[in-house]
Parts: C-alpha cells; structure tokens; sequence
C-alpha cells in the first residue's frame, strides 16, 4: 500500500486509495485540517505512488527511476511550492504557470503540490485560479492548507476536499515516538495532549523554544497582584520574548488558546479535560478561579485577534505587545 507506513486518517487513506487504484483521480484535491495533523505527508506518500513507473502496484517500488528521483528531490514532473516568507508569492504561481505550458518530461502525470494555500494573498490565488478552471492535461494539484485560515471559496469549488482531523492521542503519540524514539511514553503523550492530536506541531514544540516560553508565560498570566506599572512592564518584556520565537510564535499562540479553551471547558464541565500534567491541572484550577467564563472567551479571541494579523503580515512586535497587554494587563 502506499500509505502502508502512515498511521491514521483511515477515511481519506482509504478514499485516496480507491480513487487511485481506478485511475479515477480528479485534476485537483484539498487536504484540510488542523496544522501538523499529516496532511502534506499523506499528499507526498500520494505523489510518490503516483509518480512511481512500476504499475504492478500503487505502492512506490523505491527502484525505478521514477522512485530514485522522487526520493532525491530531483523529479522533473513534481513541483513543490511552499511560502516564501510568509506567504506563497503570486511570482512563485506564475513559475509553475509557465513550466505546465510543457508536457510533462516522463510522459506520464505531472504532480504540483501546494503547501499552506491558507497563506495565499488574493493576487496569487486567483492566478491558481486559473489553472484550476482550466487545468493542462496530464497534472495533477494537490493542494494542502490549515484550517485555522479560510481558504479562497473560488480554489475551494474547484478542489475535491479531503477532510483531516486530529488524531487520539494514544496514535499521535506513536507518531511523536516514530520521529523521537528518545522520548519516554509520558512525555511523547504529554506532547501529544498539549498538540490536541496534531504530532507534527508537537514535535516542533519539543525541537523549538515554545515549551520553555509557555512555562514562563502561564504562571505570568496566572499571577494575581501586581500594580498597574508591573504589568505593562511585564507585558512588554513577555512579547519580546515571543517575537523572538519568529516561525515558532504561531506554535505558541496555539498553546496559549488550548490552555484558555482547556480553563474554559473546566469551568463549564468542572473536571479537568484530558489533564498533560498534574502541574498542568494545577494551571487550570487556578485559571478557572482567576477569570470567568467571558473572560476566558475574550482570551481565547485576543489570541485569535493576533494570529489573524501575524497572517497579514503586521508588524510581529507590535501583535506579541498588544497581545500580551490583552493578556495581562
């Protein structure tokens, strides 16, 4: 099989495998869910099965030319378009415009996957547009995008969607332990319940800087009596701290809002949602105590309010400063 070695997603495995073996593909997929669920591993496990020459079998063979090239990063008909920045480029769109007016060099199908189509500016996707309403022969689009951001409709109805959602944390954990066998079973599953079943956001919390950071900011947060002056002081010098973290900071903002919404659940449910920790417990005792039900809403929409500007590129300092003052102040 040629998804034999992902775990999960059993539904949308399945549906891509049908599809697959019938050679009744669509010209474009979207694979949507949560980010760091599997979604772009799925579509590359798709692409090489796909691209391999060997069609006794929809798994990759890993000899034929098709395999070696895929597996070197060197496959002449597989285009990969990731951000440049912080956004996919309306240029980089124009770039694999301009490569789909030739054939493919193999004589078979070409493959372009898109990754984080979320970060598309209006320019750049109505540019994809195009190509999707009026797709050359012989290429496939496999499109991959967050569903923490809305997604143009216009790309949305010309895609076949493949829904993804997070994984239990049991499998999510497995998937930690895969990538970080260093790892004990209580901290692959700790990451695993702090990531809400996402195992690539977990492992890039435990390789960053986005673990320690929430240690520091919670407890800040927590914290009850302090004058006026303290807590923009230490406001200010918590979103320096963020600010630096750069590609990591919307990993925290996400750790941030699942410790408001965890507090939330708890003050609605009076038990504790799936602890991480017994530290992680305290946290949440001590959150339910220190706000409301609507101030732990107004939280977890300050955190929202932040990473919708980060999406439009405002100034990373000025949203960590706000943020926080939000947060604290």
């Amino acid at each position: 099989m040629v998804f034999s070695n992902i775990l999960g997603h059993s539904r949308s495995i399945s549906f891509l495998s049908r599809v697959m073996k019938g050679r009744r593909l669509a010209h474009a997929y979207l694979f949507s869910g949560p980010e760091g669920v599997g979604k772009a591993t799925v579509a590359r496990a798709m692409a090489a099965g796909l691209l391999c020459t060997d069609t006794s079998t929809l798994a990759p063979c890993g000899y034929c030319p098709g395999c070696r090239q895929f597996a070197s990063g060197n496959h002449p008909d597989f285009l990969r378009v990731l951000p440049d920045g912080a956004s996919i480029k309306i240029d980089q769109i124009r770039a694999v415009k301009k490569q789909l007016t030739f054939s493919p060099f193999a004589e078979g199908r070409r493959i372009i996957l898109v990754e984080e189509v979320q970060t598309m500016r209006r320019e750049a996707g109505n540019s994809l547009l195009k190509m999707l309403e009026e797709p050359p022969p012989d290429n496939l689009f496999l499109l991959v995008a967050s569903d923490a951001e809305p997604v143009l409709s216009t790309i949305l109805s010309r895609c076949q969607v493949i829904a993804f959602a997070p994984l239990a944390d049991d499998l999510a954990a497995d998937i930690i332990r895969r990538h970080a066998p260093e790892l004990g079973k209580r901290d692959a599953l700790n990451l695993a319940r702090l990531s809400e079943g996402c195992p690539g956001w977990a492992l890039a919390m435990e390789t960053g800087e986005v673990l320690a950071l929430r240690e520091q900011l919670i407890p800040a947060l927590l914290e009850k009596k302090r004058s006026e002056a303290r807590s923009i002081e230490e406001s200010l010098f918590l979103a320096g701290a963020m600010a630096e973290l750069k590609t990591d900071l919307n990993l925290l903002l996400n750790l941030l809002k699942v410790f408001f919404k965890d507090a939330l659940l708890l003050s609605l449910c009076a038990e504790s949602p799936a602890p991480v920790s017994a530290a992680h417990t305290k946290e949440l005792v001590r959150a339910r105590e220190r706000w409301n039900l609507s101030q732990l809403s107004d939280k977890i929409c300050a955190v929202d309010s932040a990473g919708q500007a980060l999406a439009r590129n405002c100034n990373r300092g000025l949203v960590c400063e706000v943020l926080m003052l939000r947060l604290i102040a």
